[in-house]
């Protein structure tokens, strides 16, 4: 797997095809993803030429930082998850957080069997998300 830092028009539009396609609820136009490189960590991963997920790291608030990792769902239970997941793991905790913590778009059955499978427990839960903290 080869994984990129969000830097540039490609990389903006493959996160957004990502992102979207996981969390259509909260799809975001190609205007907003720049915007978020501002604020949070972004990459997106690939095999080959193949987009298979995103990740992004927010910054800590209140000495929590949100890691969230989306693989599309041909490309699941193949490690991807892992490997993308302990990447954005590595650089949350180099911004020292008290806690990490998770959210999970509430349709999204693996990803929260992927959350709970690395030790988040369910901390709040509306209709629409899941959110969970190790």
């Amino acid at each position: 797997m080869r994984v990129e830092t969000v830097l540039n028009e490609r990389t903006i539009e493959d996160w957004k095809r990502a992102h979207n396609a996981i969390v259509p609820a909260a799809a975001l136009s190609t205007d907003e993803v720049p915007e978020r490189t501002t604020r949070y960590h972004l990459e997106v991963a690939y095999v080959g030429d193949t987009l298979v997920g995103c990740s992004t790291v927010r910054p800590p608030d209140n000495g929590v930082v949100t890691v969230i990792v989306r693989v599309l769902p041909d490309h699941r239970r193949q490690g991807l998850g892992t490997q993308l997941y302990d990447r954005a793991v590595a650089h949350a905790e180099t911004l020292e957080p008290q806690h990490i913590e998770t959210i999970v778009w509430a349709p999204n059955t693996d990803g929260l069997r992927f959350a709970q499978a690395k030790g988040f427990v369910e901390v709040e839960r509306d209709e629409d998300w899941i959110l969970l903290r190790r």
